[in-house]
């Protein structure tokens, strides 16, 4: 299975996203170190989840990492994330 696949079933189950964004980076990121030469190995997500309100960003965070632990140390190298409640969601989309 593509690592981005494993990301968005994992991410899935933990959050019931509203939003999921995931989009791989590892060819912007090639012949650096920590690249993987199979590709897949650098990503952003945006995960959009009811499961955020009341955590603050910085524990947000954390309850990704934990989820996607075993691919973090197994197979992922670079992973930014934006993390953000639904109404969050809301409030950018009308700032845009």
């Amino acid at each position: 299975m593509q690592v981005a696949q494993q990301i968005r079933d994992i991410l899935t189950t933990e959050f019931a996203p509203e939003k999921l964004e995931i989009i791989d980076d590892s060819s912007k990121h090639a012949g650096h170190s920590g690249a993987d030469p199979r590709g897949e190995s650098h990503f952003s997500v945006l995960v959009v989840s009811k499961k955020f309100d009341g955590e603050n960003r910085v524990n947000r965070q954390r309850l990704v990492y934990t989820a996607l632990d075993q691919l973090l140390k197994d197979r992922v190298h670079a992973l930014a994330l934006k993390t953000m409640t639904p109404a969050e969601y809301a409030a950018a989309l009308t700032r845009q």
